[in-house]
């Protein structure tokens, strides 16, 4: 293997640190990739539905490809700092010539209203891993009851709507839109996975509420509404009688309940539609009402991990806003807003860098983006000819501090161990729910 001159550690191996990796190693710079999970792949393993079975199985394929590499070294259940197996520190002082943080966006993002500390009141986030069997989420408890609220109008949203009305099998869920059906996020083909549930005479007496609102800002209904029942002609046959309506134009301002039964309705506030700037945003109108729900799920977004050893600003890390290595036209050079000034060897990528936007592709190309800005960045640095040396020694260092580091060795038997235990369990796929029981099965 010819030797490689720079030496680079990227913190979080979901899609963004991959790719990224994948581009610094086909560039000849051998990186050391960091994950906190046992498992790589990020919201590309713990955020896709279960039963996307092609999706998940193409993007695995593709990661264990990346992994390949042998300019690539791989320790997974290894958290970087606060508190964490190794900090910072260690790396620059053992060789690093910079670190790129794609730790993704492990931050729930809430509206800071009265009642969501409720019993009954989650993230879909969280309910996502539970179902993906993340550890530790795989191990937690939720209670849901049988009338679900969830907050918000994105595919994960629509994710949940399908978690509870086909596992579940709840009585009702209520999406809860704070613009109109003209606004809404989530595809047509995440709506199909639900739409065989949708309270059609609910949603037609829904869109004919709001139409006044939404021929104010130069919307048609009945196209809008028209997409919505073309979701339902390709609907995938309903598998239970949950009932699936929407509720628009409308803002959640409180959760009412108490802490011995929990949540008994969401109090929400009416909106107007209004254009501004050429965009349609939703106005408070001052007039509230209560949608009556035992369960409130937010799925409104993420933010960044707080506990991670970055400075935070609003709900994300910050770059430099006039880099030296700008890749068209964006920053991906950490900014410590602390200290006022650029974070030297630190860049940003994924949702890390921006949290929420976009799915895989986007990552992707993110990472490779913020990999060309670290390509650049290594030009201005003195080339390191001893990096195998230096990467034999620092695998020395992190296996005597914590032995169970997960390398690309250790995950081939894992995943033996998962297809061997489907097979026996006749399933199309198995998971280990624990980090225990991924140890056990690779023999750590």
């Amino acid at each position: 293997m010819e030797e490689t001159k720079f030496l680079v550690a990227i913190i979080g191996a979901g899609p963004a640190g991959l790719f990224a990796a994948r581009s610094l190693a086909n560039n000849g710079v051998r990186v050391v990739l960091f994950n906190r999970d046992i498992k790589p792949g990020g919201l590309a393993e713990y955020g896709i539905y279960p039963d996307k079975y092609k999706i998940k199985e193409g993007l695995h394929k593709l990661f264990n490809q990346i992994l390949d590499s042998p300019l690539i070294d791989y320790y997974g259940n290894v958290t970087v700092c606060c508190g964490g197996n190794i900090v910072f520190s260690d790396l620059f002082e053992r060789g690093f010539q910079a670190v790129l943080i794609a730790t993704g966006a492990q931050g729930t993002k809430w509206l800071r209203i009265p009642g969501e500390n409720l019993p009954g009141v989650y993230h879909a986030k969280d309910i996502v891993y539970y179902y993906n069997q993340l550890p530790p989420f795989s191990q937690r408890r939720f209670v849901i009851g049988r009338k679900v609220a969830v907050v918000g109008a994105g595919n994960v949203s629509m994710d949940l709507a399908h978690y509870l009305i086909h596992e579940k099998k709840v009585d009702e869920v209520i999406a809860v839109v704070r613009r109109g059906p003209a606004e809404v996020k989530f595809t047509g083909k995440e709506m199909e996975y639900v739409a065989g549930n949708l309270d059609q005479e609910a949603f037609g007496a829904e869109v004919a509420r709001i139409t006044p609102q939404m021929q104010s800002v130069g919307q048609d209904p009945s196209v809008i509404k028209q997409a919505f029942l073309d979701a339902v002609l390709k609907a995938m046959p309903p598998v239970s009688d949950t009932r699936l309506r929407f509720e628009f134009l409308a803002t959640p301002v409180r959760i009412l309940g108490t802490w011995t039964t929990g949540v008994s309705a969401l109090k929400v506030e009416e909106n107007h539609l209004v254009r501004m700037d050429g965009n349609v945003k939703a106005q408070g109108s001052g007039v509230t009402r209560q949608i009556e729900a035992d369960t409130v799920v937010f799925a409104i977004g993420d933010t960044v991990d707080k506990d991670f050893c970055m400075p935070v600003y609003g709900d994300g890390y910050v770059v430099v806003k006039e880099p030296r290595f700008p890749i068209d036209g964006i920053s991906y050079e950490a900014f410590d807003v602390d200290a006022n000034s650029s974070m030297d060897k630190v860049f940003l990528a994924g949702w890390a860098r921006q949290a929420s936007t976009g799915l895989v592709g986007l990552a992707r190309r993110d990472g490779e983006n913020a990999a060309r800005a670290v390509l650049q960045y290594l030009k201005t640095q003195s080339p390191m000819p001893d990096n195998e040396y230096i990467s034999i020694k620092f695998a020395d260092f992190l296996r005597e501090i914590h032995p169970l580091a997960v390398t690309k060795r250790w995950l081939a038997r894992l995943e033996a161990a998962e297809q061997a235990e489907a097979h026996i369990r006749k399933l199309e796929h198995f998971k280990f729910a624990t980090n225990d029981e991924m140890l056990r099965a690779m023999g750590l």
